[in-house]
């Protein structure tokens, strides 16, 4: 009976293949439509929720894109990490891969149960199968090589690149000190699972180009490296340069593609363990620098170290009980522009080292211990504020923790206990969440998770599952569900309760509060789909009112409406209008609404897309965040506020197989203000327009 299976699911494959190839060319990975990237996101992120990094998601995500998951190699965490399967398909295809051996073809999917059709073309621009090509003849997978170049300016003179003239007194107000352009380049030689080498350097608008490396400035501002090697016997990994490690549910190191609460209601709330990987984004922290590796003591025991040492960048002040200087915060913006900005430039010394011992069994069972010291050459100490006073103080920080997960089934159990301790009496908190994911039936999909993080858990490098930015000081539980009524039509929602139990920055007090999405997707075609969404959020927080100020509840809602259409092959439209409201109890509402409408033309080798957005708010706390597309390896997430309109064109042109180019207009003019910008980046003028240049060249 097993032998007429498989030679009834060889038979049918051959004919199925032929006929997609011959007929259906959308199927073709080839093909992949260029607008994938931005969909992707677009789906993911309907509306800007706190407590997820954009640029590091945008960024793991380009590289999925980039260099799609292999089906026949990859772990059930690499592909749950894709965000892109359900439990229910997941243990299918494990169980498929188990019975059956390799997949011949993308195509075969089609014979594993629960994928669909629909579910299929949402995979193929992340996913292959490496190693064959059609039923027959194998390749290699082919090795990313390239060299990207981008420069990016504001067309308007901002204030902090306007001349500068002596006051009273004599003394010259602050400006920037370099250009106002920004120049950005990118060298990848990788072949998954194999080895990676990549070099990044950036420099920001008003970042001077300097020479002095007894102030260890090397001319560009910014300039990351990795090398990396991959499956060498027992040596799993060895990485050295710029590196982040994802480990866990987050609550010790947490790093890339990693999801918050989102439009994705279910898959989300898990962090896969994918160990250490390159880090190529732009964001200016979060990383190590140094070296890791990841070594087989068993096959089902792995052992990775690492150490590293960074130079933060860090506010250093006198200490005001005379004990020389301290560092009282962190900086994050990455920005070096003006004398202040560079005296923060790497003055916090930092020295990491840890490991991480994994047991996993047949991807059924894991179980991993992790430790992480993280030791500074500058006492630490923040600001003497009431919403500091569990923060972390000292000059070394020990955290140690234990994770696990079981599979069973259509189930995924998972949990995270860590603990913090330090050299001063403000440390040793406990981290911990758990939770599970689970395929009810073919139809139905639920998350359960909870979590607690102590006002005193101090961890550097976390970002595990929570409503704030920062894994420290919350409560909370959060329930989604997903639920495809047929394959055309989708209801999903989550609820989210959560409480600080500490003061926080602009909430004196101990609070509360908790949100709910609710969402409907309906795809009467491929070239149409249809959503809606509801978002609300209930937080505390402070108001002054007549010199008083109180901590006061307050009220976020989001609406959306969204229609994606295919006029003809090629042609595609978007239309969205999108309102909302906040308001702080006891005053009236600030109400805010934007209208857009994007279209997208692929012709051969051109791809050309556009926006035109009419925005509106009463202030910035009616803001609207709205995606938009851009260049490769770069994102777009502004805010929408004030009255006024918003247009962009992208055009991305192959001028030879080998070479890309991509020119960005984007101008954004107010009819209710004279001028754009605030402080040192305001603009003199009711407009703001921006141009974007970039090359791509393929070795």
């Amino acid at each position: 009976m097993r032998n007429v299976y498989l030679l009834t699911i060889a038979a049918w494959l051959i004919v199925c293949s032929a006929f997609c190839q011959a007929n259906r060319p959308d199927y073709r990975v080839s093909d992949r439509p260029a607008d994938a990237l931005s969909q992707r996101l677009q789906d993911l992120f309907p509306v800007q929720t706190e407590g997820v990094d954009y640029q590091s998601v945008y960024d793991g995500l380009a590289q999925l894109y980039a260099n799609p998951l292999d089906l026949n190699s990859a772990t059930r965490d690499e592909l749950e990490a894709t965000y892109l399967f359900t439990q229910r398909q997941l243990s299918s295809l494990a169980t498929y891969r188990a019975e059956f051996g390799d997949l011949l073809s993308i195509y075969e999917l089609q014979a594993v149960p629960d994928f669909d059709v629909s579910t299929i073309r949402r995979l193929l621009p992340f996913v292959t199968v490496a190693g064959n090509q059609g039923l027959f003849g194998a390749y290699t997978t082919p090795t990313d090589n390239y060299l990207i170049v981008r420069y990016e300016r504001l067309i308007e003179q901002q204030k902090g690149f306007s001349d500068a003239t002596p006051d009273k007194k004599g003394n010259l107000p602050t400006r920037y000190l370099g250009s106002p352009g920004q120049w950005y380049a990118r060298y990848r030689y990788s072949r998954p699972r194999a080895f990676s080498i990549g070099l990044t350097v950036e420099q920001d608008p008003g970042e001077q180009l300097e020479w002095q490396p007894s102030a260890r400035r090397y001319g560009i501002d910014y300039v990351s490296f990795h090398a990396q090697v991959q499956n060498r016997g027992k040596w799993k990994n060895l990485l050295i340069g710029d590196y982040q490690l994802q480990i866990g549910q987050g609550l010790i190191l947490s790093a890339g593609f990693v999801l918050g609460k989102s439009a994705e209601t279910v898959q989300t709330i898990r962090r896969p363990t994918l160990g250490a990987r390159p880090f190529t984004s732009l964001t200016e922290y979060g990383y190590f620098r140094g070296v890791v590796a990841t070594y087989s003591l068993h096959p089902e025991l792995d052992l990775t170290l690492m150490a590293a040492r960074n130079r933060r960048d860090a506010n250093i002040a006198a200490d005001s009980l005379g004990a020389g200087v301290i560092a009282t915060s962190l900086q994050t913006s990455g920005l070096h522009r003006t004398l202040s900005e560079r005296d923060d430039q790497g003055s916090l010394p930092e020295t990491n080292v840890g490991l991480h011992l994994l047991y996993h069994n047949r991807q059924q069972v894991h179980l991993g211990l992790t430790v992480l010291r993280t030791s500074f050459n500058t006492f630490f100490r923040r600001r003497d504020l009431a919403y500091n006073q569990y923060e972390f103080t000292g000059r070394q920080n020990v955290v140690a923790g234990l994770h696990g997960g079981y599979i069973w089934r259509n189930w995924n159990l998972f949990g995270e206990l860590a603990r913090s301790s330090g050299s001063e009496t403000n440390s040793g908190g406990i981290g911990v969440v758990a939770g599970a994911l689970v395929s009810l039936t073919k139809k139905v999909d639920m998350s359960v998770t909870i979590r607690h993080y102590d006002r005193n858990f101090h961890s550097f490098y976390s970002n595990g599952f929570s409503e704030g930015s920062r894994t420290i000081n919350e409560s909370g539980a959060y329930v989604g569900v997903k639920y495809t009524i047929y394959r055309r039509l989708t209801l999903g929602g989550f609820i989210d309760y959560f409480s600080f139990p500490w003061l926080k920055y602009l909430v004196d007090k101990p609070s509360k509060g908790f949100d709910y999405l609710l969402q409907a997707r309906y795809s009467p075609s491929r070239q149409t789909t249809f959503y809606a969404l509801y978002h609300e959020e209930h937080k505390e927080k402070n108001l002054t009112v007549d010199k008083v100020k109180d901590v006061v509840g307050t009220t976020r809602r989001n609406y959306v409406l969204n229609a994606d259409y295919k006029l003809r092959h090629g042609l595609s439209l978007r239309s969205r209008v999108q309102w909302g409201s906040f308001r702080y109890a006891g005053q009236l509402p600030s109400r805010g609404f934007v209208l857009v409408q994007d279209a997208t033309l692929e012709v051969r080798k051109f791809s050309l897309s556009g926006r035109v957005a009419l925005f509106g708010t009463d202030d910035y706390d009616s803001r609207q965040y709205v995606y938009e597309r851009d260049v490769l390896y770069a994102f777009s997430f502004p805010a929408y506020f004030n009255q006024g309109v918003r247009h962009y064109l992208l055009a991305q042109y192959n001028l030879s197989r080998h070479l890309d180019v991509w020119v960005r207009w984007a101008r954004t003019d107010l009819t209710n203000q004279d001028t754009v910008g605030s402080d040192l980046d305001q603009i003199n003028a009711p407009h703001k327009s921006e141009v974007k240049i970039q090359v791509r060249w393929r070795f």
